[in-house]
């Protein structure tokens, strides 16, 4: 379906506010313009909390327009007080370039940076490092009252806040991005911001800099900050961030993530966090009203979603890792991965030196209580019930050594059909 973007961003209850939407459809209208949303350098990785500001830079390509993603190198070393009740730790500035990369590599799954309407990936240091206090005093803090940034909701809540207060620097946070959407205008023709809702108050304000120093409207969106039925922070698992690299969260994690999806949250992720066309996605979703069992919903979810993230490989793996615990294949896989697919199942140490001796079988199923006893083991494996690395055991005689670890120092027991225990080698 062809949509206009403005249509399609309703279409997946993406939109939460705007400025002025008839402006913005007219403004829209042709193919070719510019978008930006701004990302926060805070780590090397973005976490799923940011996947919806990056769909949405996917959707403007998708519909002929430029997406514009901002890192800022200059703002991360200060830090925006929205949504916050204290101050951010301040970065360095190698950690924030090197934070940068990360995040464009990541950003390259869901945008192209070459063809038509490719992607821009811009630093604000590059034009707020080198003003000078004085210069940025006369070209845009000249431009703000106290008043009117005291009137902003992310500044009046931290002001009420008697324990913590609010920085200098962070309540000068919303001129450096107001400048932001300025420069872009300037350079790049950008009269479109986007960002979580908790940014409106900051694109405001660059919406008011750019009709005061160059007589132009820009427009603002900003899109819904996503929570759980529950209420909770969206992304977050027992306090840890999901994130986007794999070095961080596996994909088997990530994927696990999304399978858990709530019945209730299912449609809303669907339309957020994937390429799904809405009717496709409100039959599916039908379908899992009428047998919630099956979480056909939730496992559609996480494989279009682990494939954006992580390729068709990352989701094969995935799946494989999922099937572990059901008697699938362990074959290739790491000690985190093994170690995250069984975190849940009890296990026991066993020295390195002691599996180069050789191990016997009997004695490892008891001596890692498997089994009771010795004797216990030795019929359990004469009647196809012991299986290592979830291959079948049959041989009471044998003898566990280094090459039969499933990973780097883990390995697998399972009795019966799901009874499992984890070997780790020290």
């Amino acid at each position: 379906m062809n949509r206009s973007l403005v249509d399609e961003f309703q279409a997946r209850g993406m939109f939460e506010q705007v400025t002025n939407e008839a402006g913005l459809r007219e403004h829209l209208a042709r193919p070719g313009a510019a978008f930006y949303i701004g990302f926060d350098p805070t780590a090397d990785s973005l976490h799923v909390g940011s996947l919806l500001p990056v769909m949405a830079l996917a959707h403007v390509q998708r519909a002929g327009h430029r997406p514009i993603a901002l890192v800022g190198g200059a703002t991360g070393m200060i830090g925006d007080p929205s949504g916050r009740s204290s101050e951010r730790n301040l970065l360095t500035a190698e950690q924030v370039a090197e934070n940068c990369a990360g995040i464009r590599r990541q950003l390259e799954h869901f945008i192209s940076f070459e063809g038509r309407a490719a992607a821009m990936l811009v630093d604000n240091h590059d034009w707020i490092g080198a003003m000078s206090f004085i210069e940025w005093l006369r070209d845009v803090g000249k431009h703000f009252t106290v008043n009117y940034m005291m009137a902003k909701e992310s500044v009046r809540r931290r002001l009420e806040d008697r324990e913590h207060g609010i920085s200098y620097t962070e309540f000068s946070y919303m001129t450096l991005q107001a400048y932001d959407f300025y420069h872009l205008y300037e350079k790049h023709g950008c009269r479109v911001q986007g960002g979580g809702s908790d940014q409106w108050g900051n694109i405001t304000a660059g919406i008011e800099l750019i009709r005061r120093k160059a007589g132009v409207e820009a427009f603002g969106i900003t899109f819904p900050l996503v929570k759980t039925a529950s209420g909770e922070k969206f992304g977050k698992s027992a306090g840890n961030a999901i994130w986007l690299d794999p070095k961080r969260t596996s994909p088997y994690e990530f994927y696990q993530f999304w399978v858990r999806t709530d019945d209730r949250d299912v449609e809303n992720y669907l339309k957020y966090f994937t390429f799904l066309e809405v009717d496709e996605i409100e039959t599916l979703c039908s379908a899992h009203r009428d047998d919630p069992g099956r979480r056909e919903a939730q496992k559609r979810l996480a494989a279009e979603v682990t494939r954006l993230v992580h390729g068709e490989e990352g989701l094969n793996a995935a799946r494989q890792a999922s099937q572990a615990l059901f008697g699938g294949d362990v074959t290739g896989m790491s000690d985190r991965e093994l170690l995250a697919i069984f975190a849940d199942v009890p296990s026991t140490e066993v020295e390195r030196g002691r599996l180069e001796q050789g191990y016997p079988l009997v004695e490892l199923l008891a001596d890692s209580g498997a089994c009771k006893s010795r004797g216990e083991a030795r019929r359990l494996v004469r009647n196809g019930g012991a299986y290592l690395n979830n291959q079948r055991l049959d041989d009471p005689e044998k003898i566990i050594g280094v090459g039969d670890l499933a990973s780097e120092s883990v390995l697998i027991l399972r009795t019966g059909k799901k009874n499992y225990r984890l070997v780790k080698v020290v």
